[in-house]
């Protein structure tokens, strides 16, 4: 006979992970159907080992750098098979963490691929494709989250294509890569990789890296990753037709403003998005909507089928984990009628582990401009901060997005040394509908770099007192 569950997760992702959590929390049984580890991509291809190879690298840039504030050593060496061993670990110890939680929370993990095959009803198949599993819910969400996206003619071959997956388990840091794509995955690859000695080429088609950012940020990254020696092609088109793979190096054609221009390195890195995995788990079967390759969900989750709902990069929106953290929640909130407050896009914070950091919320100017906002910013440097001249690290600044007339906080954006620490204070006050003045007016501490944001809420009306 099917097991029966209040509530079955495709996924043991980010989304679908906390989501069992949540609703052992609401007194709940579920199951969570997952075909790899717990945890998900960012947990074991994404957010966690890379974050633990770029701590490596920021270590290692500082070490290089520390004659600078009087700390003279030898000759510094990057050993990367030790730097990898210890994402391993990282990433070790987190996925058991997460098993803990989830044996905490009561929720049985169900080992294969999921698959609706009615509403109510999930079969699950093994390694071999047999079916072994029925399970039978009040509830589904589906968590399956996303994989990187291919482009035709530039399929990965695990060796010189590669994908972001391929990337991060190489067994040696390139000599050198050229890397198409200049949003986050992008630009962090970029960043470690030159880092640790490898010579970079990044390759954007849009006309600023990390163009989903505020301009002026774009313009800030390319100056700095120029100053580090990453070659920055903006508004450059690759042309698929173009690769040539050679034993030991890939060869492409890219166009752009210095015209035709042939690149050669040891490895082409391919980060251009993510396309959600929704293929295959029976939602075309159940009738769930999906559009552009996402799933269509309202602001509870729910799906246009009653007793599915959906979380995570597959439903769309920022794909990022803490999003689908959030969203996971929700739908779990929803299910047990706890009428939970939908998810606003614009207080999803994103952040970027490259040197230097970048950390956001909300909209850009043009993106605010664009929307009819009469719009006033205010931007502080971080060369007028008395944290970062102690650090040694001036680069960057602090922007504040605002709207004249009804005096809110429409955006913030933030460059430099270590920024994604500071991002959740402007993320609470958003929350709470916080004014440029509020904003001004929290107390912060001196000297940290803190106090560039409130500088920046001051600057909004031209009234910044350190600049």
């Amino acid at each position: 006979m099917p097991e029966r569950f209040d509530v079955v997760i495709l996924g043991g992702g980010s989304g679908g992970y906390v989501a069992a959590i949540r609703a052992g929390q609401l007194g709940l049984r579920t199951a969570v159907v997952e075909a790899d580890k717990v945890g998900g991509t960012c947990l074991h291809r994404g957010c966690i080992p890379t974050k633990a190879l770029l701590q490596s690298a920021a270590l290692l840039d500082q070490v290089r750098e520390g004659h600078r504030l009087g700390v003279t050593t030898g000759e510094v060496t990057f050993d990367y098979g030790v730097a990898a061993r210890r994402r391993d670990a990282v990433v070790g110890q987190l996925h058991k963490g997460v098993e803990g939680l989830l044996k905490k929370a009561q929720a049985a993990v169900v080992r294969g691929r999921g698959r609706i095959e009615e509403t109510g009803r999930v079969v699950v198949a093994g390694e071999t494709g047999e079916d072994q599993v029925e399970l039978e819910t009040g509830h589904i969400i589906v968590a399956t989250g996303s994989r990187p996206r291919q482009v035709q003619g530039l399929q990965s071959d695990g060796s010189q294509v590669l994908t972001s997956d391929d990337a991060l388990f190489l067994d040696q840091v390139p000599p050198s890569a050229i890397v198409l794509g200049a949003g986050a995955v992008g630009v962090e690859f970029a960043s470690f990789w030159c880092s640790a000695g490898s010579e970079v080429t990044l390759v954007e088609m849009a006309p600023r890296l990390v163009p989903l950012e505020d301009e002026a940020v774009g313009r800030e990254l390319h100056k700095q990753f120029q100053g580090r020696g990453i070659r920055c092609l903006a508004g450059t088109t690759l042309d698929p037709a173009s690769v040539e793979r050679n034993e030991g190096s890939v060869a492409v054609t890219v166009h752009g403003e210095d015209g035709e221009q042939r690149l050669q390195a040891s490895v082409l890195l391919v980060a251009v998005g993510r396309a959600g995995n929704v293929e295959d788990i029976g939602l075309e079967k159940a009738g769930v909507a999906v559009e552009r390759g996402m799933i269509t969900v309202d602001g509870a989750q729910h799906t246009n089928v009653a007793g599915i709902s959906a979380a995570g990069d597959c439903a769309g929106g920022f794909q990022l984990a803490h999003k689908a953290m959030h969203e996971g929640v929700i739908a779990v909130e929803a299910i047990a009628g706890r009428n939970p407050h939908p998810l606003d896009p614009r207080l999803v914070t994103r952040t970027t582990y490259c040197t230097p950091q970048i950390a956001s919320l909300g909209l850009s100017e043009a993106e605010a401009r664009e929307a009819g906002h009469d719009v006033a910013v205010g931007v502080f440097p971080f060369r007028g901060n008395a944290r970062a001249v102690v650090w040694g690290e001036t680069g960057g600044f602090a922007k504040v997005v605002a709207d004249k007339a009804s005096n809110t906080v429409l955006g913030v954006h933030i460059i430099g040394h270590e920024v994604t620490e500071l991002i959740y204070g402007p993320a609470l006050g958003a929350l709470l509908e916080s004014t440029p003045y509020e904003m001004s007016r929290a107390v912060a501490p001196h000297p940290t770099l803190s106090e560039a944001l409130a500088e920046a809420a001051l600057a909004v009306s031209g009234e910044a007192l350190h600049i």
